[in-house]
């Protein structure tokens, strides 16, 4: 087999992925790039295999077939603790941890590089302390995270993601439960974090309109497969909402970001409805 040549940092390639459980396939022979410093949201309905996509490119599944490879690297033949040096997954939930302060809870993202005995160490490092002041908790630090509305955890999660120190962040459906202030606000900091940390970001959402404005390119699943991956103003059409999303609408323009905006007007038949 002829090696794969180095990619620069932050490279993923996703090459011929599939993964299923006992009677059912959720993901069907996947293939992407995604480029150092490139945002691209992941759409598509619940169960067409976005989450899992992320849980196999952080390492934390191994593929049936195909590879996940990481600038050059088969992410299959890399530990759990490996991974994680190279790739953070926010999750799209996590347990509570009563009494844990937002300081303890950053510190859990330096576990990957300093192991654990260096998690007993007293005092942030200059990792823990720049990814709360990226994500301005600083000031939060001493508090509980339970004592923290949804919006503010998020931020507190973030910044866990981001002491792991990793040039590759992925990020499933960062603004469930959250009101729709605290979705911009998560968004808009993911965006401002990408560009100055130079981070390669593989986002998953579900709303389509949040997706068209911050995201370089959309890749859209349908039945553990690619249906759609390009540009917003390429991508974002009335097509992909029926054939992706399963909803008839229309598609305009921001007046002013110029971004794709989507207006749904009604669900469409599911396609085993219309066979009945």
């Amino acid at each position: 087999m002829t090696p794969t040549a180095p990619r620069a940092q932050g490279t993923v390639q996703i090459r011929g992925l599939r993964f299923g459980y006992p009677g059912r396939e959720v993901l069907s022979g996947v293939d992407m790039d995604v480029e150092p410093g490139e945002l691209v949201a992941l759409v598509g309905l619940n169960g067409c295999g976005k989450s899992t996509l992320l849980r196999l490119s952080a390492g934390l599944l191994r593929p049936a077939a195909g590879r996940v490879l990481l600038d050059g690297d088969d992410m299959a033949g890399l530990s759990r603790r490996a991974a994680a040096r190279r790739v953070a997954l926010l999750h799209q939930s996590a347990p509570p941890v009563p009494g844990m302060t937002v300081r303890q809870l950053v510190r859990q993202g330096r576990y990957a590089a300093r192991g654990p005995l260096g998690m007993l160490r007293d005092g942030d490092d200059a990792v823990c302390a720049r990814a709360m002041a990226d994500v301005d908790v600083t000031a939060w630090a001493d508090r509980p995270v339970d004592s923290l509305s949804g919006g503010e955890r998020q931020r507190v999660r973030l910044a866990m993601a981001l002491a792991q120190d990793t040039r590759v962040l992925l990020l499933d459906e960062p603004t469930t439960y959250l009101d729709l202030r605290h979705q911009l606000e998560v968004l808009q900091t993911v965006a401002r974090l990408r560009a100055e940390r130079g981070l390669t970001v593989l986002m998953v959402l579900h709303d389509l309109g949040h997706a068209a404005r911050f995201a370089d390119r959309i890749l859209a699943l349908r039945d553990g497969r690619v249906a759609a991956d390009g540009p917003p103003d390429e991508v974002v059409t009335p097509g992909l909402l029926a054939e992706v999303l399963g909803v008839a609408g229309r598609v305009g323009r921001d007046p002013v970001g110029g971004w794709p905006v989507c207006y749904p007007d009604h669900p469409l038949p599911a396609p085993q409805d219309l066979v009945k």
